[in-house]
């Protein structure tokens, strides 16, 4: 499509291509191709007549809506690096974030706006905000700043500089923010479309954040065809199922927890889900048994997915029209390389089938940490293969499986459990809509394994009927010693199982 060498060019030439199609469906509003491609102009003149020099942070903070979608894209086109935060931080996180990337602008909500202001006070340099919707005092207002007199910047777009500074989770200590090429951001989308098949009839109705890679790339892979997203501004299972058979969606994309409520939710069996093509899924490792389930249900192949913040999206998936290989996060993307890594030894293969640390290398991988360089060291080899903290095997058809985060690991004995494992199973008991496994201290073990679950509705089980079952298929080291039943379970912005939350939940 054209000479596209950035995001910033993806709406301009979509625009050229499909005019006044349908691009973006939210609740508020539908935006044609042109009218994104127009408004995102205006934001840049806007941003550029407030002093928004190029290469300077402009940050975006708020739920999914149609004004991210344009605030994104006229960052981009005013040269801007675009930093996108999650919704659910702190304030006292944002403020972190604002001043560790020097940020310029930050967009909010309406609601949001009074406080962000107040923390822009403190940053070390000028922070202008803007609010979606009525601006208080010390914010500019969103339709104020479209109505700035001045022009879209003409800007020198390098490839290979920086487009995004996106902040991982932050597990521990602060989130580093990983810079990301427009290149690396770019081809993440096109390869991502031409792996599924993205076409101009596709659509793809997603609750995923716009702030995380994922949702990036679904919402700019699609747009990169010409097909429609409409975009959920947060998930709630009974929604997405009327979404979809309300627009005839071909696609639907999320993490597991999002197909595993849906498929619990009382509404699905009067749901009509024959328009669905194909589905993806990511985020982290989904049971097979679910998989299944919603093949079954929804006659649509389940695609796999893997990828991170630090490659500005996906890093492996699968072909539509390859051989299923279910279980299995895929094949690399183009021109990004794969390896598992022996656990004593990076610079050696592990054996095929033996779990490693999974690595990739090639221009989808981030330029580094914003302002950390040891950290990046620490992260991606001298000759260039990124951690990716994953432990992993490869099958000889370069298929990986990806086994669990190295961190979420629990030693009990001195054995090693994989929480990932203990789902996978206890996922296919009837009873069972959602489970996930973490660590609890045991003075003797060392640490013992915890399921905890939600049950399906209307169904009953027992601790003891739950740790038979998974007696059934997991070495006696591996199964799990405690249930636990819970109403739900602790989630990130992008619908995925916090497991670290859960003991804390119960510890305190």
């Amino acid at each position: 499509m054209d000479d596209v060498v950035s995001p910033a060019g993806i709406l301009p030439a979509a625009a050229r291509r499909f005019g006044d199609k349908p691009a973006l469906v939210t609740a508020a509003r539908t935006l044609t191709f042109r009218e994104l491609d127009v408004e995102s102009d205006r934001v840049a003149a806007g941003l550029a007549a407030r002093g928004i020099r190029p290469g300077q942070p402009v940050s975006l903070y708020t739920q999914n809506r149609w004004e991210w979608v344009i605030a994104y894209h006229g960052a981009l086109k005013a040269g801007a690096v675009v930093n996108p935060v999650n919704v659910m931080l702190t304030p006292e996180e944002l403020a972190y974030v604002l001043r560790d990337c020097r940020s310029a602008a930050v967009f909010t909500s309406a609601q949001q706006a009074a406080g962000v202001v107040e923390l822009a006070r403190d940053l070390p340099g000028p922070c202008a905000v803007v609010a979606f919707g009525d601006a208080p005092k010390g914010a500019v207002g969103f339709t104020e700043l479209l109505g700035s007199d001045g022009s879209v910047p003409e800007v020198q777009i390098d490839p290979a500089g920086p487009s995004t500074i996106g902040y991982t989770s932050g597990t521990t200590g602060h989130p580093k923010g990983a810079v990301q090429s427009h290149r690396a951001v770019l081809l993440n989308c096109a390869h991502t479309a031409t792996m599924h098949g993205r076409t101009a009839a596709d659509v793809v109705v997603t609750a995923l954040p716009a702030p995380h890679v994922y949702g990036n790339v679904v919402i700019n892979s699609i747009f990169m065809v010409g097909g429609t997203v409409v975009l959920m501004e947060r998930f709630a299972p009974a929604e997405a199922l009327t979404l979809i058979a309300e627009h005839r969606a071909t696609m639907f994309e999320g993490v597991p927890a999002m197909y595993a409520t849906m498929l619990a939710d009382p509404s699905l069996p009067g749901t009509d889900l024959s328009s669905l093509t194909r589905c993806t899924v990511g985020g982290q490792t989904m049971p097979v048994s679910t998989m299944q389930r919603w093949q079954e249900r929804s006659g649509a192949p389940l695609i796999e997915l893997w990828g991170m913040t630090e490659i500005a999206g996906l890093g492996t998936t699968h072909a539509l029209h390859a051989p299923p290989v279910l279980g299995s996060i895929g094949v690399s993307l183009p021109g990004l390389q794969v390896r598992i890594a022996d656990l004593a030894d990076v610079t050696r293969d592990a054996p095929y089938g033996e779990p490693g640390e999974l690595m990739v290398r090639g221009p989808l991988v981030m330029l580094g940490y914003h302002n950390r360089p040891e950290a990046t060291a620490e992260t991606i080899e001298p000759d260039g293969w990124l951690h990716t903290g994953d432990i992993a095997t490869m099958s000889d058809t370069g298929h990986v499986f990806v086994v669990d985060r190295r961190k979420d690991m629990i030693n009990s004995a001195g054995y090693n459990v994989y929480p990932a494992e203990i789902e996978r199973v206890l996922a296919a008991h009837p009873a069972v809509a959602m489970v996930a496994a973490g660590p609890v201290p045991d003075p003797v073990k060392g640490e013992l394994a915890c399921a905890y679950v939600v049950l399906a509705p209307g169904a009953t089980a027992t601790d003891e009927e739950l740790i038979e079952f998974a007696g059934r298929s997991l070495a006696a080291y591996k199964r799990p010693r405690l249930v636990r039943f819970v109403d739900d379970l602790p989630k990130t912005s992008t619908g995925k199982i916090m497991r670290r939350e859960l003991l804390k939940q119960f510890s305190a």
